[in-house]
């Protein structure tokens, strides 16, 4: 069957020409019904064409698509894989981070391509005008339906599938590697029997031969990975000397990059035959395509390597190499399991354990390993392919059962119901028990529990709901009436639903808002770092001893004896990050500052609204710094479009620290810091469209007399672009009885916070300000102007008064 024959309109949306049998079975559900589909294959069946024939019914119909694919580094390339749309005219877009977001791109996007934890926190704000656009789904495609049951990702999509379905209750097409428990997936989605297809391994293109191989467990974990590369190499060793290929998948970038070197030496030391050397066309595209040295010479002996590291270039030649047969043994990570469909005759899990930069050391999903090993085999080319594990002996048996049984699909939303519940509460959803009833009944969670009643605690259900509802009433983030068990979020629940926080996360920002409010915390960027680091989302990071000298160094003048190891590496880092990072802590630096400048946003957040705008200015600030690498002399240029953090260490040396530094200085005072002409104008234009602001303080006295009273006017003035701004009047006194208690016209030394407003500036704000004969010689009075979501330093200006 042809797919010009089927979709002639979209015959160029398809990278084939006929569809294969599973295709042509599953064809009927997704093209002529309209009910939800659940279908489980084989890896490498062509599940991915399931998924585009019901793109295309969908855009046929003048409606919009939602493709949720398990990885980010995968959004990337469905939106480069569907050219091919574009080229008939449809708009493809990946909705990735907060501030990359396009509204107007996305609203008007035919495919829409997401991570379940992006869909989830634009499900959340689904009702304000930037996230909109995800109530007019009509089609949504889950690929890899059983990440379901991965470790705390499973239980994003499982609430946002559900959420998604009372918002806008979209077709639902869910696809799925071979899975033992297909019905209840289907169950879930309301999916009829005759459009749930569970294919067998009669489906797969090449049969698949899969086991495990062990090895001696040394006391050396780095002695460890030698072993088992050598015991990864015994394996594939047959199949390329048999002109086959082997792919061999590790645990990091790293580990890739040492292993293709390690195996090129043992590979030369064995004798076998491979490499293009002699290729001296070959040989000379190498020169020009790649500017890797250490990738190219592994190309030239045959081998490489493959990981979200390299540049999408890089990435995209060894997987052309690969399939042309270039390169015969690849060494990969996880990624490539999910990705792109590159299947080699002999396929090794060397490592079975992997480290996660913010959960330490955990054990590779059951599920990475069943994607991985489906990979073994390549159509037309092998009638087996072959699949090995190794592991350790006392971990064979738990490989062999997971081969031979399968992995059934259980719910992860038992693990992290307080979270999701607090979520829909804070979205309105949920305001009564029996609403929580009923919200749990549209769960594979509920649907799951059907079936493992006493495993899943159905029959202590709604007790165990109402311990969680009083769980999150004790913690401040939910507010029950006693009488009607009427539900509402608290500003702390809404909060930490909003910027997509644990809890326990939420609970420490709340705490330290609360500290700061009171006075008994003195708020600075090391008091923010200090607590993203010791928040929850990093609490499984895991500091190795090769790290610890780094660490210490760099904190060597912090007190920080009450933190844990793992905490004390996120300190570090986060510390660094506006100077050089120690080479030791780089390998986890970016996915810990990438969380971390998330998590400081989120808590500029909780100040803003439980302290005040300084406070979040502060933060606004610290998260600048992290973002950009920038001191925190020179943060208020990252204000500006056009600067980051090398044109603000630039303009920095030549004294220009500020945007108001770079409108004195002009275009002229810029070329000579070192900017080109045309980057001056932009860089000039960008600082005159942020906030400026003037104090004029008016008749402000100089004197006044013990006892006397005067009311003042200060007045706020913004001759830039209107912006919202925090305006504080502080007063100090200073000599006489200033720090006294006892008079009731003391001022501390320590000052006193006289007037607090925040509103949006547009043009003119005036402040009462008292001056008032107090028991001290002389009153130094501060007005303070600070931005909340600018990281400019704030504005402040001084007065001195005195007391005669």
């Amino acid at each position: 069957m042809e797919v010009a024959e089927v979709l002639p309109e979209f015959a160029d949306a398809f990278a084939f020409e006929e569809f294969n049998r599973m295709q042509r079975e599953a064809l009927p559900a997704l093209l002529e019904s309209e009910e939800n589909v659940v279908a489980s294959a084989p890896t490498a069946s062509g599940k991915t064409a399931l998924a585009e024939l019901a793109i295309c019914k969908t855009l046929s119909e003048g409606g919009t698509a939602l493709f949720i694919a398990p990885l980010r580094a995968l959004t990337n390339e469905k939106e480069d894989d569907w050219d091919r749309f574009e080229d008939l005219g449809y708009s493809v877009y990946v909705v990735t981070g907060e501030r990359d977001l396009n509204p107007r791109r996305a609203r008007r996007a035919d495919i829409l391509v997401m991570t379940p934890e992006k869909l989830d926190s634009a499900t959340r704000k689904h009702d304000s005008r930037r996230y909109d656009f995800v109530t007019e789904i009509d089609v949504c495609v889950i690929d890899e339906v059983h990440l379901l049951d991965a470790d705390r990702r499973g239980s994003v999509l499982e609430v946002t599938i559900s959420r998604l379905r009372r918002l806008c209750n979209p077709r639902v097409v869910a696809l799925s590697a071979t899975m033992p428990n297909v019905d209840d997936v289907a169950a879930w989605l309301d999916a009829p029997a005759e459009t749930t297809f569970e294919f067998g391994e009669e489906y797969r293109p090449v049969d698949l031969h899969a086991g495990v191989k062990t090895y001696t467990h040394g006391e050396n974990s780095f002695a460890d990975k030698y072993r088992r590369l050598y015991r990864a190499l015994d394996i594939a060793e047959p199949h390329l000397r048999e002109d086959g290929q082997a792919l061999v998948f590790v645990s990091s970038r790293q580990d890739t990059v040492r292993a293709a070197e390690k195996a090129r030496d043992e590979i030369a030391e064995r004798d076998i035959e491979m490499g293009v050397r002699g290729d001296y066309d070959f040989h000379t595209e190498l020169k020009e395509t790649l500017e890797n040295d250490t990738l190219r010479k592994s190309v030239l002996d045959g081998v490489a390597f493959h990981h979200a590291g390299l540049s999408k270039d890089e990435r995209d030649l060894v997987e052309e190499w690969f399939k042309e047969g270039r390169i015969e043994l690849l060494f990969s990570t996880s990624t490539l399991a999910w990705g792109v469909n590159l299947p080699a005759r002999c396929v090794v899990i060397r490592d079975t354990k992997l480290h996660d930069p913010l959960e330490g050391e955990v054990d590779m999903s059951p599920l990475d390993v069943l994607q991985m090993l489906g990979r073994a085999g390549r159509p037309g080319y092998d009638d087996v392919g072959y699949g090995w594990v190794v592991c350790d002996r006392s971990e064979a048996d738990k490989y062999r059962r997971l081969l031979d049984d399968g992995k059934e699909i259980e719910s992860r939303l038992a693990e992290s119901l307080e979270t999701h519940l607090n979520a829909e509460i804070a979205m309105g959803t949920i305001a009564d028990v029996e609403e929580v009833m009923a919200w749990l009944e549209t769960t594979f969670y509920y649907e799951r529990g059907q079936s493992k009643p006493e495993e899943y605690g159905f029959p202590d259900l709604r007790r165990r709901v109402r311990d969680c509802l009083e769980d999150l009433v004790d913690r401040g983030f939910v507010e029950m009436d006693g009488d009607d068990l009427s539900i509402e979020a608290t500003p702390r629940g809404r909060l930490a639903s909003k910027y997509y926080l644990r809890l326990e996360t939420a609970a420490t920002f709340a705490d330290l808002c609360d500290r700061v409010a009171e006075g008994t915390v003195d708020l600075g960027i090391d008091e923010i770092f200090e607590a993203v680091a010791t928040a929850d989302e990093f609490d499984s990071v895991s500091a190795r001893q090769s790290e610890q000298d780094a660490i210490d160094t760099v904190l060597a003048d912090r007190e920080t004896s009450d933190l844990e190891a793992g905490q004390r590496k996120v300190l570090a880092v986060l510390e660094s990050s506006t100077g050089s990072t120690p080479t030791e802590l780089t390998d986890d630096a970016w996915v810990i500052r990438r969380n971390a400048t998330r998590l400081v946003s989120a808590l500029g957040a909780f100040l803003d609204r439980l302290v005040g705008p300084h406070a979040a200015n502060l933060a606004r600030r610290a998260e600048a710094q992290l973002e950009h690498g920038v001191s925190e002399t020179a943060v208020g240029l990252t204000a500006i479009d056009d600067v980051a953090s090398g044109r603000a260490s630039k303009l920095s040396k030549e004294g220009l620290t500020t945007p108001g530094d770079v409108l004195e200085a002009g275009i002229v005072g810029l070329v000579d810091a070192g900017l080109s002409e045309g980057v001056a104008e932009r860089v000039y234009e960008g600082a005159q469209s942020l906030p400026a602001v003037e104090i004029d303080w008016g008749p402000f006295p100089e004197t006044i007399a013990t006892g006397e009273n005067e009311v003042c006017e200060v007045t706020i003035r913004n001759v830039g672009e209107p912006a919202r701004a925090g305006i504080r009047v502080t007063v100090t006194g200073r000599g006489g009885d200033a720090s006294s208690s006892h008079s009731g016209s003391s001022v501390p030394d320590d000052g006193v916070e006289m007037t607090s407003t925040s509103s949006y500036l547009r043009d003119t704000e005036t402040v009462p300000v008292g001056v008032f004969g107090a028991d001290a010689d002389e009153l130094e009075f501060t007005v303070s102007v600070a931005f909340p979501e600018e990281p400019l330093v704030p504005i402040q200006e001084r007065r001195l008064v005195d007391v005669v």
